[in-house]
């Protein structure tokens, strides 16, 4: 215990003076410490966490794809980690706090990726649940899901981060907030209820706008690569005015904007970019959007997708209401669930939280049993 306190001492003295100190770490809850740092031990709960073994069948983009080397969510959070520890080593910032929010930040992505997130999030408004956002339900497993319902104790910050990641919104300049517990379960709350609430969030820590900034960097030329190994778009489409900037792979337009950020970021209270680098994110982020995002789903497909959603939850919705305990919800997800979760948790928040855990496949394969 002695020499867990001494590495903390000793780690944050050499940190940035803008960076998190380990000895400055919020839990919800206390907990006997030990060898481990308190962001670090942070990582191996992520690790560890049921949420996490799911991320290897979970959609990034394209769905139902035979070729393996297109991008599931497990390589695109693992890309965020190397991306934002890269540039928090550089800074001088807590590395420990960075990892552990890259690998949790995408806990609560639903089967399809944001096609499923925007039909969940629907189903969830028109039965009373407010809106379904992945950032919100990433904390929501980690608070109230994982431990069979008990949750787990992360520290405020590395949950803070992970609300906060938003990689659909960019600016050019990331300027941490201070908040208290109070002021971050006010917004994870109100969430809930307002969806302009997710746009304005920010993080509280240095490290938290770093990992929402690579989490833009991890995917943007990476959904390139994996659109045009598809064959859907070809690197001569891509504006030549983008390419001048950033580069013509993902390796480049990776190097070009850690470089970048690194360079005008140095010694400073924030996360800033150069305006030509910026520009060029917000003109390739457009570029993916019209060419990749609107076409990796056919109308067809995203009616289908609507079909399976709403199949699914209105199934679980009856299976509880009738207390139908051969139902998959009961057997595979409340039998394992602690009293406290069973009694706080409406039905229609049971079943949101079943499906959103589910990964692609196993969500097919239950909807291939009700149908």
């Amino acid at each position: 215990m002695e020499r867990s306190l001494n590495d903390m001492t000793t780690r944050d003295s050499f940190l940035s003076p803008y960076a998190t100190k380990n000895k400055d770490a919020i839990r919800l809850y206390d907990e006997e410490p030990d060898i481990r740092l308190p962001f670090f031990r942070d990582v191996d709960k992520i690790i560890y966490s049921l949420s996490y073994v799911r991320y290897i069948d979970k959609t990034q983009v394209f769905s139902y794809t035979q070729n393996d080397h297109i991008s599931k969510r497990m390589i695109h959070v693992q890309l965020v980690s190397k991306i934002a520890r890269t540039i928090g080593r550089a800074l001088n910032l807590n590395e420990d706090l960075i990892e552990a929010a890259s690998l949790g930040h995408d806990l609560g992505h639903v089967p399809f990726g944001h096609v499923g997130e925007r039909i969940l999030s629907k189903l969830s408004y028109d039965h009373q649940e407010g809106y379904f956002n992945h950032n919100i339900q990433s904390v929501r497993n980690l608070l109230y899901l994982e431990n069979n319902g008990r949750g787990v104790n992360i520290s405020l910050q590395v949950l803070d981060a992970i609300m906060c990641h938003n990689g659909e919104f960019v600016s050019d300049c990331y300027r941490p907030v201070t908040k208290t517990k109070e002021t971050f379960f006010d917004q994870y709350e109100s969430s809930y209820q307002n969806q302009s609430v997710i746009d304005k969030m920010i993080p509280m820590t240095l490290e938290g706008c770093v990992v929402r900034i690579s989490d833009v960097i991890g995917y943007i030329g990476r959904d390139l690569e994996d659109a045009m190994r598809l064959g859907v778009i070809k690197i001569d489409d891509v504006p030549e005015s983008i390419i001048d900037i950033l580069g013509r792979t993902n390796s480049d337009i990776v190097n070009t904007i850690v470089n970048d950020i690194i360079v005008n970021s140095q010694d400073k209270p924030y996360i800033k970019m150069s305006n030509d680098v910026y520009q060029a994110i917000c003109d390739l982020k457009a570029f993916n959007s019209e060419n990749i995002y609107l076409k990796a789903n056919s109308k067809e497909e995203i009616l289908h997708y609507e079909e399976m959603f709403e199949t699914l939850f209105n199934n679980y919705l009856e299976a509880l209401n009738k207390e139908d305990k051969n139902s998959s919800i009961y057997v595979v997800f409340l039998s394992n669930m602690s009293e406290k979760y069973l009694t706080d948790t409406s039905k229609t928040r049971m079943v949101i939280d079943y499906i959103a855990g589910m990964t692609d496949e196993y969500f097919t394969k239950e909807y291939n049993k009700i149908k």
